[in-house]
Parts: structure tokens; C-alpha cells; sequence
């Protein structure tokens, strides 16, 4: 037959209706088991059924316009790796190697984004990391806020909102190399311990605030006066996060699109999962947001960013583990109120159902690097307190945490949650207590362990009314549990008010 005469014919014929997956569905992911998954995706042909068909579930699924969308009932965990298929009027889709477990989302800034190849002394890591049934969605930013100006084509990207580039990888050394070093420890340490698949959905920004991701609409109910270029001025930035915003783009240019600009990270990198369930969500930040000492406007910015992803990932008691603030020996305005965030952090825990946070006040740097090397245990840390916390292993998570004092003359007995085995790391007293009497003025305190509790007392400090503890920028602490797990930060609090026995919530 003419080749030309083939064409024509073929030409003539009807095209086949496109059906297509979003873009989140990629070879190797996984769906979260135990909940109903929603299928989505695009078609050419809005007139055709959609059948969507995977694990023995064949569901047919509406279609609106070019948008089509089917609900997987209920799975249980199932590591063998089966297609997911979407059919339409003999046009077929694919999504291969597809398993169902368990899925967390690993958000934050730099300390989350910080990659396993970065992280010293990781390459036999990253050798071994080869494992069919851990799987990682890495989001990689395409546009950072390191201090050159933006180009023409950057603030085209950011325009277009092409902010990340994403795809699901199994856990292998080809594939281990960009992924969140601490997202990576972390689920691994799940998968082994849970005996089933688990996936990472990855998304973070070095630098990011807070405001960047929190959805648009809950920003204009609860942030007025943070739209559009306004925002830069706004006193819920910090100086450092409109410096560099303002260093970015330069006088004149368009603020809303910079990263850090409100809603701009969840609209590009978390929005596109909306309704996807998840298991829960880690959480390594604020860094960039603890610059500002209002404690009230942390916790706001802090829970408003937990209550939207609730809301909008359609599990109003999804589990919220976040890294609170470590160490830093740097004595700049910049890390000045840490302690103040690190106490936001746990009164958010203290306040919220489901929301837990892990101490890293001993695993912070010795210098000014605002990027600790130690992610290893930040990552088993999170798993253990997930483990624990949401999946009900007999684990240890926490390590001591103050929850009774009494006064006994110019000495405080001080009790605790999770203070087993009580010691400190080098055999030597306690370090980080302080004692003050009414005036407020404290002063170092020397501590002794007796059993599961500390006796202190401090020179001058006849009539102790208030204690806290590890309330520092930097610090060496070295008080543990037989976990090896450090004790929690206390605030300054009079000693009269948490009485011998009694118990405050973030104690638990």
C-alpha cells in the first residue's frame, strides 16, 4: 500500500482519548494501607468512562471536564510490587512496581533538605542502603535562596511555580544520594521495625519560614496584611528571611513569588497531595522563624501550619513529629532566642492532640554551622517516637523530662518522666540546672542524681523559687536515661508550682 495513502487512512481515524496520571503517581511508589486512596489524573476525552484498576480492586472513576478521579477502598500492607492501571477507551496508563504501607511526609528547611551524600561518613551508607520495601519521593528544589540575585530565568520559574522537580525512587545506591538524610534514617528505621513497605514524601527549602507553608486561603483569614509584596514587610518574617528575600529578587521586583513569600512552598511543593492519606508528618524548622522572640506568634505560625495540613490532607489527627531546636555555639542576634522556640515547640506538643517533638540539645553543632552533622540519630529519634507514639511499640522514645519539684529549704528535689536508669553521659554531675530566688536572678545550679531524681542547690540561692533547665543557645548536656536519650529543656517556672507527684502534659 502507498505509504501516503497508509497516513491518510490513519489520519482519518479517530484519536485515542489520552488517560494520564498526575504526576505525583510514579514506578516504586507507595499507598498508605488501612485508608481510602484517591486516584487522579487527566483525559483528552471527558465522554469516556475512566476504570482504574489495582490489588484485585477494578473501580470505575468520575470524571469532570479533563479531570478524572477514582477511591481505592482500604488495603492492607502489601510489599508485592503491582501495577496500577487506568484505562480509557482502549488507552491505558501505567504506574508499575506500586506497594502499600505506610507514608510520611518529611517537610521543613535545610536540616530536613540536607542530603545523605552530604552528611560525613556516609558512603558505606550509602552502599548498604539498597531496600525494595523503603521508598522515597524526593522533591528537589529548583530554585534555592543562596545570596546571588535571581536571573531572568529563575524568576521565570518561580513565576511558572515549576519550584520542585519530584519522582518516587526504591531505596537503592544509585538512588540515595539526594535524599533527606534525615528523612532516609528515619524510614528505614520505620520499615524495620514495622516489617512493612513505608514511603517518604519529601519537600523542603533551606531557609523557609513558617508563613511559605501555610495554604493561601487559611493566610488571608488568619494573616491579613501578608499579601501579594506586602509580606516582605510584615512582621511575622524575620529580618534574616526579608534580607534575604529582598537580596533575591531586588528593589522593585515581585516579593509574592519568592519562596518564602506566604503559602508560596505549600502551593508548589504539598498542595498537589491534598486528600493522598498519609501516615503522619516529621518536621525539622525553625531555625529561620526563631530570629523572633514572640513566643505568641511562633505558636500561632507553629500550630496554624500543623491544623492546615490537617485539614487539607484530610486527617484532622494525623501525627506531627517535629525536631526541636538543637544546640549552636554561635552567639549572634540570629540563634539569641532558640531557648524561646525550643519552649514554643513544646508547648505546641503540649497543646495539640498527636503532635509529639524529639530533643537534639545534645546533638547540635560545637560551632556556628547551623547544619549539625549528626542525622543519624535525628532520624531514629522521629522513628522511635513515631513507633511508639503512633504505632504502639513498647520503645524507648524520650529521654527524662521534668515533671515534679519540691522545696525543701535551699534545696530542690527535682522528678521526672522516662528516668530510667537516670546517669549522666561522663560519670560527672549534672550540668545545666538553675536555681533563683524571687529576684529572678539565676544562678548555676550544683546537681546530684539520687535514684531517678536530682537534688540541686545553688551559692546564694537561700530561698529557690524558680528552676529551669538547659536554657541555653549552646550547652554540653549530659544528663541520660539508661536509653541513652537526653532530658527535655524546662523553662524558668517556680519551683511552688509543679508539685512532688504531679504531672505537666509535655512531661508525659
Amino acid at each position: 500500500m502507498n505509504r501516503f495513502i497508509l497516513y491518510a487512512m490513519m489520519g482519518s481515524l479517530p484519536a485515542l482519548a489520552a488517560v494520564e496520571f498526575d504526576a505525583i503517581y510514579g514506578d516504586g511508589m507507595v499507598l498508605q494501607r488501612g485508608r481510602e486512596v484517591q486516584v487522579r489524573g487527566t483525559t483528552d476525552n471527558p465522554s469516556d468512562p475512566v476504570t482504574v484498576q489495582f490489588n484485585g480492586q477494578k473501580v470505575k472513576a468520575e470524571v469532570k471536564g479533563k479531570r478524572w478521579q477514582a477511591v481505592l477502598q482500604p488495603m492492607e500492607a502489601n510489599a508485592q510490587g503491582q501495577p496500577l492501571e487506568a484505562s480509557q477507551n482502549g488507552s491505558t496508563a501505567t504506574v508499575q512496581n506500586v506497594v502499600v504501607g505506610e507514608v510520611w511526609v518529611a517537610s521543613g528547611q535545610s536540616n530536613m533538605l540536607w542530603r545523605l551524600n552530604q552528611t560525613p561518613g556516609n558512603a558505606q551508607t550509602i552502599a548498604q542502603s539498597a531496600n525494595e520495601n523503603f521508598r522515597f519521593y524526593h522533591s528537589q528544589p529548583q530554585v534555592h535562596t543562596s545570596p546571588p540575585r535571581y536571573t531572568p530565568a529563575l524568576l521565570q520559574r518561580l513565576k511558572d511555580k515549576q519550584m520542585y522537580v519530584g519522582k518516587w525512587s526504591v531505596s537503592a545506591p544509585g538512588a540515595t544520594n539526594q535524599m533527606s538524610a534525615v528523612g532516609y534514617y528515619f524510614g528505614q528505621a520505620l520499615q524495620k521495625q514495622l516489617g512493612v513497605p513505608v514511603g517518604v514524601i519529601h519537600v523542603s527549602l533551606g531557609g523557609s519560614n513558617m508563613l511559605a507553608w501555610i495554604p493561601r486561603d487559611w493566610v488571608r483569614t488568619e494573616y491579613p496584611g501578608c499579601q501579594g509584596n506586602d509580606w516582605v514587610m510584615s512582621k511575622y518574617a524575620s529580618e534574616w528571611v526579608r534580607g534575604r528575600a529582598q537580596q533575591n529578587v531586588g528593589p522593585g521586583g515581585d516579593f509574592s513569588l519568592h519562596p518564602y513569600a506566604p503559602s508560596y512552598l505549600y502551593d508548589t511543593g504539598l498542595s498537589q497531595w491534598e486528600g493522598i492519606p498519609v501516615a503522619g508528618a516529621i518536621w525539622y524548622q525553625g531555625e529561620s522563624d526563631a530570629e523572633i522572640k514572640d513566643a505568641g506568634q511562633n505558636k500561632k505560625l507553629l500550630r496554624d501550619v500543623i491544623c492546615s495540613w490537617r485539614a487539607r490532607l484530610g486527617n484532622p489527627s494525623m501525627p506531627f513529629i517535629m525536631v526541636q531546636l538543637p544546640r549552636i555555639n554561635d552567639k549572634s542576634a540570629l540563634r539569641a532566642y532558640w531557648p524561646e522556640f525550643r519552649q514554643v515547640q513544646a508547648e505546641v506538643a503540649e497543646e495539640l492532640p498527636d503532635v509529639h517533638y524529639v530533643v537534639t540539645l545534645d546533638l547540635g553543632s560545637t560551632n556556628s554551622d547551623v547544619h549539625p552533622p549528626r542525622k543519624l540519630e535525628v532520624g531514629e529519634r522521629l522513628a522511635a517516637t513515631a513507633l511508639k507514639e503512633v504505632y504502639g511499640k513498647d520503645i524507648a522514645a524520650y529521654g527524662p523530662r521534668i515533671s515534679g519539684v519540691k522545696t525543701s529549704g535551699a534545696e530542690v528535689e527535682v522528678s521526672f518522666n522516662h528516668a530510667e536508669g537516670l546517669k549522666t553521659t561522663n560519670g560527672a554531675a549534672p550540668v545545666g540546672f538553675e536555681l533563683a530566688g524571687a529576684d529572678k536572678n539565676f544562678v548555676p545550679a550544683v546537681a546530684e542524681i539520687q535514684g531517678d531524681k536530682v537534688i540541686l542547690s545553688a551559692d546564694g540561692v537561700k530561698s529557690p523559687k524558680y528552676l529551669r533547665y538547659g536554657w541555653a543557645v549552646f550547652m554540653e548536656p549530659n544528663l541520660v536515661n539508661a536509653a541513652g536519650l537526653p532530658a527535655a529543656p524546662y523553662p524558668a517556672s517556680e519551683t511552688t508550682l509543679v508539685k512532688k507527684g504531679s504531672k505537666r502534659k509535655y512531661g508525659m
